[in-house]
C-alpha cells in the first residue's frame, strides 16, 4: 500500500527502480511466510508487486491477491506482474473480503497506517481460523536521524511558510504496544520483534532520488515546484558528511501472529 494518505502523490515507476531496500527485507519476510501450494495469500500494500509475484513463484498454485490504495503502484504492479497474481485497490483498515485467507504478508506499509486497531483487527477478520500474519514495517526509531534533520529544515525560514497545519504521514510502533495490541484482538503465537537495517547508499545522487522517491515524499508534496528539489539536496549533502555517510537508520519492526 505503501500509503493510506495521499495515495496519488507515488511515482511508482521511479519507486518500483530505487525499492532495493524494501525488497531485500522482504524477501527476508517472504523466508518467514513459507507458502505453501494452495494458500489464498494477501499481500496488503503490494506496491508494485515486485514481492507479491515471488509468492507463487515459491509455492506454484497459491492463489494471490495484492492490495495498495496507490492507482500508479498497481498500474505498475499490473504491468508487470499481471499473469501471476490479481491486483486491487483497496484500504487496510476497509478490507473488502471474507474469512478467506491462509495468511496476511506485508512489507513496508503498516507505518503509512494511522490506525493500528483497525488495521489488525481487519488482518484478523479476513483470516481464517489458524491464518497467520507474518509482516515488517517500519518501526521504534526509525529514521530518527533523516526525519530530525526534515523537521529542522522545515522549521527554517527559508521553508517555514509551507508547512503550516503539518500533520505527521507516518506511524512507527514499539514491540510492546504491536504485541499488546495484537494480543487483545485475539492473536496467538505472537512474535514481535525490532532490528536495525542500516542501508548506506554510494552518492550523493543515489542518496537524494532514494528520499525524494521514498521517505520525504510528504515534505516535498507541500513545496513548491522549484523548492523541492533544493529541500532534498540540503538534506542529502549533510547526509554526506555523517558518520557513516549517506546511511539511512531504518528499524524494521518484525511481526508475526496467528488467528486463535
Amino acid at each position: 500500500m505503501k500509503d493510506q494518505g495521499s495515495v496519488a502523490g507515488w511515482d511508482a515507476a521511479r519507486y518500483h527502480q530505487v525499492s532495493d531496500p524494501q525488497w531485500r527485507w522482504g524477501v527476508r519476510v517472504l523466508d518467514r511466510l513459507e507458502p505453501v501450494t494452495g494458500e489464498r495469500i494477501l499481500d496488503l500494500g503490494c506496491g508494485t508487486g515486485r514481492l507479491t509475484s515471488e509468492i507463487p513463484a515459491r509455492a506454484p498454485g497459491a492463489s494471490v491477491i495484492g492490495i495498495d490504495c496507490s492507482r500508479p503502484m498497481l498500474a505498475k504492479a499490473r504491468e508487470h506482474f499481471g499473469p501471476v497474481a490479481a491486483f486491487a485497490q483497496a484500504d487496510g483498515t476497509a478490507l473488502p473480503f471474507g474469512s478467506i485467507f491462509s495468511a496476511v504478508f506485508s512489507t513496508a506499509t503498516f507505518h503509512w497506517i494511522h490506525d493500528h486497531d483497525t488495521l489488525f483487527r481487519e488482518v484478523h477478520r479476513v483470516l481464517m481460523p489458524g491464518g497467520r500474519l507474518v509482516s515488517q514495517c517500519g518501526g521504534g526509531p526509525n529514521l530518527e536521524g533523516l526525519y530530525t534533520r526534515a523537521r529542522a529544515l522545515r522549521e527554517s525560514g527559508r521553508f517555514r511558510g509551507y508547512f503550516g497545519g503539518w500533520i505527521e504521514p507516518l506511524n512507527f510502533q514499539t514491540v510492546e504496544a504491536t504485541a499488546s495490541r495484537l494480543q487483545s484482538l485475539g492473536f496467538g503465537d505472537i512474535h514481535v520483534s525490532l532490528e536495525y537495517a542500516e542501508t548506506p547508499f554510494p552518492s550523493i545522487d543515489a542518496y537524494e532520488q532514494f528520499v525524494t522517491t521514498v521517505c520525504l515524499r510528504h515534505d516535498l508534496e507541500s513545496l513548491p515546484d522549484e523548492l523541492r528539489s533544493s529541500f532534498a539536496h540540503e538534506i542529502a549533502l549533510a547526509a554526506s558528511k555523517d558518520d557513516p555517510p549517506l546511511t539511512l537508520d531504518y528499524w524494521r519492526l518484525n511481526i508475526d501472529a496467528r488467528k486463535r
